[in-house]
């Protein structure tokens, strides 16, 4: 609660407004049934037909200022609840980009996105529903009961034995239902978790012919979460039919009652008439609060699972004010460096050690699982190292504030992500401040120049999302273009050549190796062709390198390179 409130305490005069145009409009609700009875009593049974006009004009009047400040409430309450909401995603959203590849990847995806859409729209229906009926339905039941009494205290005790049965049954209704709700929402993420799973991989279920499969686990997921909503969804809809029957029950007992007072002369018909409007309102206000506390658990609930992300510390923390780059120093040196992704998994790398002078480009040439995409993250620090000593240009990675090392290194992925807008804002985002002879630079250095020309844009040709409008060769060259704009001091190449032909392939190495300041490049394949002008290239297995030397010295003396190259020539054969 605590959470919700320092989110709203922005708002803390609007949301005071809210329930005190609330508060007004229950107070005029609260007269009607006075005015009523007046109008019975008076109007009615004497035939006064002034008297009878002037009370129906003030029960329109009534009914209109109670308009007025339920719309207002609506208002105030809609605007501090929409604004918490607002603030609370926007600061999710900076956290959840500010937390490491690790952390996002036990938290997963799918759960993620639910607590920014999901789990935060509960919780801005849970303030807007707090902010008009907290206050309210307690106000109108505790006011219709006292001005029960004040109306007639022999009817007015049928209210003592009611609203306590029916507070007791809402109780036990949502005591029972309110924890459902939330195994429901847990549900969710499993069914969101689903769909992203096949919509990311559509391509692949179609091939495999496993459209039927992921069907039935799809309506599985589904029916598991039916089940669990429909069994909270039969206990609350309890709530209804047991109200009704007390309430009627109540009815009765009250018409009787008042039925004998009236014909014994204690009391009036205007006031049987007024002491059922009442309980009317204690009614629909109890139903209201039942509903509330139904959404305000459902808002908890999301604000505990938004909250539990929100506390995450990144697990990789940058200074503030970092050290300076040593250029005369190895651009990259790693000291018997070991990465383990999680607790008790097996290393990724282990004890690792090489390093990496200026303008220096090497190889590292591994099967899939070995290792190279771990070694191109810890020096980007996406990951932190387990043991050893992770150094660029003389200084620990740790030492560098998060600008100055995202300055000194370029990062091209083999899994290429392109954003939605144009080419232009994709390279743009690495350096907003690049020149035009740099963007020309850097699409002629990674062979993008005949992706640009295809487009009749140019450079301002529009990318879908996920750059579904190119192919996987246009999106790799594409990703290796941005990296390049910004003329990193070191630059890492994550298998960036898979998807290319061969002499694509090679054309980018040539270019690469004749980039006009200098680079110290590091390059991962799981082929020797885009590996074979490196100055050095490294052989890694399970994590570690069991060889190292130019492509000729490895065929002689590596049984894994030699492997590997047979392999190929079997594949081009």
């Amino acid at each position: 609660m605590r959470f919700i409130a320092s989110y709203l305490k922005k708002y803390k005069w609007i949301g005071l407004l809210a329930p005190l145009f609330k508060m007004l409009e229950a107070s005029f609700e609260l007269l009607i049934p006075l005015v009523v009875r007046r109008l019975i009593d008076e109007g009615l049974e004497h035939g006064d037909t002034r008297f009878v006009l002037s009370r129906v004009l003030l029960l329109a009047l009534l009914a209109f200022v109670g308009m007025v400040s339920a719309i207002s409430a609506q208002y105030f309450s809609a605007r501090a609840a929409v604004g918490t909401a607002t603030d609370l995603r926007r600061d999710l959203f900076a956290r959840v980009i500010s937390l490491s590849p690790c952390q996002t990847d036990a938290l997963g995806a799918s759960t993620l996105m639910t607590r920014l859409t999901g789990d935060v729209n509960a919780v801005q229906n849970g303030v807007n529903l707090t902010l008009r009926l907290l206050l309210r339905s307690p106000f109108v039941v505790f006011g219709a009961w006292g001005m029960a009494y004040t109306v007639d205290p022999g009817t007015a005790h049928v209210f003592s034995f009611a609203v306590p049965l029916l507070a007791l049954t809402v109780a036990c209704v949502m005591a029972l239902s309110t924890p459902l709700y939330k195994k429901v929402q847990e549900k969710l993420d499993d069914v969101t978790l689903g769909v992203r799973e096949n919509l990311t991989g559509a391509r692949v279920v179609r091939a495999f012919g496993r459209e039927e499969t992921e069907k039935a686990r799809f309506r599985e997921k589904t029916q598991s979460q039916f089940r669990l909503a429909f069994r909270a969804g039969r206990l609350s809809s309890l709530l209804g039919p047991l109200t009704y029957v007390i309430v009627n029950l109540a009815v009765i007992v009250l018409l009787h009652v008042g039925a004998l007072r009236v014909d014994g002369g204690l009391i009036s018909r205007g006031a049987v008439v007024a002491q059922y409007n009442y309980f009317a309102q204690i009614l629909v206000e109890l139903v209201k609060f039942a509903n509330l506390i139904v959404s305000v658990s459902k808002a908890l609930a999301g604000a505990k699972r938004v909250q539990g992300v929100m506390e995450l510390s990144p697990a990789v923390a940058f200074p503030e004010t970092g050290c300076e780059p040593d250029f005369s120093a190895p651009a990259v040196e790693l000291k018997n460096v070991s990465l383990t992704y999680y607790e008790g998994a097996d290393p990724a790398v282990s004890d690792l050690s090489f390093s990496v002078a200026p303008g220096e480009t090497v190889g590292i040439v591994g099967g899939t699982g070995s290792g190279k995409s771990s070694v191109l993250r810890l020096l980007s620090r996406l990951y932190e190292a387990s043991a050893g000593e992770v150094r660029v240009f003389g200084h620990d990675v740790r030492d560098y504030d998060e600008k100055t090392l995202c300055s000194l290194v370029g990062f091209a992925r083999q899994k290429s992500a392109l954003f939605s807008g144009t080419v232009r804002d994709n390279l743009l985002r690495v350096s907003p401040e690049a020149t035009q002879d740099a963007l020309n630079e850097a699409i002629e250095a990674s062979q993008s120049e005949s992706v640009v020309a295809s487009k009749p844009e140019g450079l301002d040709a529009p990318v879908e999302q996920l750059g579904r409008n190119f192919s996987g060769g246009q999106k790799q060259r594409l990703n290796v273009a941005r990296a390049l704009v910004k003329r990193p001091p070191v630059l890492l190449l994550d298998d960036v050549s898979s998807a290319l032909d061969n002499a694509t392939g090679r054309a980018l190495a040539d270019a690469l190796a004749a980039l006009s300041w200098r680079p110290a490049v590091i390059v991962t394949a799981q082929r020797s062709a885009p590996l074979k002008n490196c100055r050095r290239i490294f052989v890694l297995e399970d994590g570690r390198i069991t060889a190292a030397g130019t492509h000729g010295e490895l065929l002689e003396t590596s049984e894994a390179y030699r492997f590997i190259c047979r392999c190929e020539r079997g594949e081009e054969a």
